[in-house]
C-alpha cells in the first residue's frame, strides 16, 4: 500500500519538480538543462558489447568529491569497465566534470518513477550500480531489483535522526533497505542502525572521505595565497549555508584579534552575490577571490598580488579550491553546524593539518566529529559567542594551533582505507563480461 501511495505521488510531484528546476535557474542556470536526462531519456545509447559499466550515483558537490578516490581505483581495478557519474544538481554534475573530464560518462539520475527508471536502465545497461551515503529511492531499488541488477550503498550512513524517521515505516522501510545488495558502512554505529531497518549484508569498511586528498598544486596554491596575505591571522568558514554567514560575521566583530583576515567560503555559489552583499552592509572590507585572482606559483616563484592590509573579508568565490583555503587559513570553522543543518566534511581540513572548529549541529557527521574531537583535532562551539572565544584564545596561543594540527593530520591518516577495502568488495559483484542487454 505504502508503494503505491508513493509511486502516485510522484505523478502529482513530477510536474511541481519540473517547475522547481525553472524556478532555481533563474539562481543556476544548470538547473534548466538535460531535463530530458530527468525522466530516464539520456541522448545516446551504449554500444552494444560486454564491456562492464559501473554506476556511481553522487548526488552533490560532497558526495562527488567523495566518489573521487572511489572513481579513480574502480578505473585502476578494472580499466577495461565504463563508470556512468549520475547526479542530481548542476554542482554535483559539474565538480564530476571537473574532476574526471572525459574519463567517464555522465547523465542525472531520473526521478523515482518506475518507466524513467526502467529507460535508465535500458539505456546504460548497468553492471552494477553504487549509490552513496544516504541515497534511498524504493523505486530505483525495486528496479534494480527486478533488472537483476547488483545496487550496493556505499559510504553508507545513518544518524540516529533519520534512523528514528525511517523507522516509522516499519515493514516498508525493511523492504526498502533490504533490497540492496550490499550495504557498506561508515561506522559500526552506522551498520547498526541500518541493519535493524532490514538492510542485508552489511559490513563497516569505513569513510571514503578520509581517502580524499587535496592536489599538490592545490595545497601550494594555497601557500601562495597565505604568503601574499602576510602574517595576519586567518581564518576560513568553510561551506556556509544560508543564514548560517551572518552568525559567522557576528562572530567575527566578537573576535576582536587585530588584523585577522576571514576567508569566507559559501557552500552554494549561486549565493555567491547574496554573501558580498551582506559582507557589505555588515561593514567589512571584502575583496573577492575572482578579483583578487591569485595565480599558482611557477618554479617556486609566487604570482599573487599582495592582498590589501584593509581587506578584511576575502570572499571565496571560486570552485573546486577548499584544500587552497584551508592551506591559507590558521584555522577552519566547518559551516552547516551553526544551525540544525547536520554540518558539513571537516576531513578536508584535518587532511590538510588544519585546526578545525564546528558547532554543535553535526548529526550527517557525528562519528567523523567526535573522533576528531577525541583526537584533539576538533574542538565544538555553541553559538557565534563561543566561536569568537575558542577563536581568540587559539589565535594567542601558537604552540596549541601546532599540536591541534599534527592531532588534525595524524587523525585523517589513521583513517585511511575504505577505497581500497571498498573496492576488494566491489569487484566480486562485477561479471567479468556483462549481459549485453538487460531483459526489462
Amino acid at each position: 500500500m505504502l508503494r503505491a501511495i508513493y509511486r502516485a505521488a510522484w505523478w502529482l510531484i513530477a510536474p511541481l519538480a519540473v517547475l522547481r528546476l525553472m524556478i532555481r535557474s533563474r539562481r543556476e542556470r544548470g538547473y534548466r538543462e538535460h531535463v530530458c536526462e530527468r525522466f530516464g531519456h539520456s541522448a545516446g545509447r551504449l554500444p552494444e558489447d560486454d564491456t562492464p559499466l559501473i554506476w556511481v550515483h553522487a548526488v552533490s558537490v560532497g558526495e562527488t568529491r567523495a566518489a573521487q578516490p572511489l572513481v579513480d581505483a574502480l578505473l585502476a581495478a578494472r580499466p577495461d569497465a565504463r563508470i556512468l557519474l549520475t547526479h542530481m544538481t548542476p554542482g554535483g554534475r559539474a565538480t564530476g566534470e571537473q574532476l574526471f573530464g572525459d574519463r567517464v560518462l555522465r547523465c542525472y539520475l531520473p526521478y523515482d518513477m518506475p518507466h524513467a527508471v526502467r529507460r535508465f536502465l535500458r539505456t546504460w545497461r548497468p553492471s552494477l550500480g553504487l549509490v552513496m551515503e544516504t541515497e534511498v529511492w524504493p523505486t530505483l531499488i525495486d528496479e534494480c531489483k527486478r533488472a537483476d541488477v547488483p545496487l550496493v550503498l556505499t559510504n553508507a550512513r545513518m544518524s540516529a535522526r533519520s534512523f528514528k524517521r525511517a523507522a516509522k515505516f516499519g515493514a516498508g522501510a525493511r523492504e526498502v533497505f533490504g533490497g540492496f545488495t550490499r550495504v557498506l558502512a561508515q561506522s559500526p554505529a552506522d551498520a547498526e542502525r541500518l541493519s535493524t531497518l532490514g538492510a542485508r549484508n552489511v559490513a563497516v569498511l569505513g569513510n571514503l572521505k578520509f581517502d580524499m586528498a587535496s592536489p599538490p598544486a592545490l595545497v601550494a596554491r594555497g601557500r601562495d595565497w597565505r604568503r601574499a596575505i602576510g602574517t595576519r591571522p586567518v581564518w576560513v568558514a568553510a561551506s556556509t549555508r544560508e543564514g548560517e554567514e551572518e552568525l559567522v560575521l557576528e562572530a567575527f566583530a566578537a573576535l576582536k584579534v587585530p588584523d585577522a583576515l576571514l576567508l569566507l567560503v559559501p557552500r552554494h555559489p549561486q549565493r555567491f552575490d547574496e554573501v558580498a552583499g551582506l559582507v557589505t552592509r555588515k561593514n567589512f572590507k571584502l575583496e573577492r577571490r575572482s578579483q583578487w585572482a591569485p595565480a599558482p606559483s611557477v618554479e617556486g616563484q609566487t604570482n599573487v598580488r599582495a592582498l590589501p592590509p584593509d581587506v578584511n573579508v576575502l570572499l571565496g568565490d571560486s570552485m573546486g579550491e577548499m584544500g587552497a583555503y584551508y592551506a591559507a587559513a590558521d584555522l577552519a570553522f566547518i559551516g552547516g553546524s551553526l544551525l540544525p543543518l547536520g554540518g558539513q566534511n571537516l576531513i578536508e581540513a584535518c587532511a590538510v593539518g588544519t585546526p578545525v572548529l564546528i558547532g554543535p549541529h553535526v548529526f550527517n557527521f557525528t562519528q567523523a566529529t567526535a573522533d576528531a574531537v577525541a583526537a584533539g583535532a576538533a574542538l565544538q562551539v555553541q553559538d557565534p559567542a563561543d566561536l569568537a572565544r575558542a577563536l581568540r584564545e587559539l589565535f594567542e596561543d601558537k604552540s596549541r594551533r601546532v599540536t591541534m594540527g599534527a592531532a588534525a593530520s595524524a587523525f585523517a591518516a589513521r583513517h585511511r582505507g575504505a577505497t581500497a577495502r571498498t573496492v576488494d568488495v566491489l569487484t566480486t559483484l562485477l561479471p567479468e563480461h556483462a549481459s549485453a542487454a538487460l531483459d526489462l
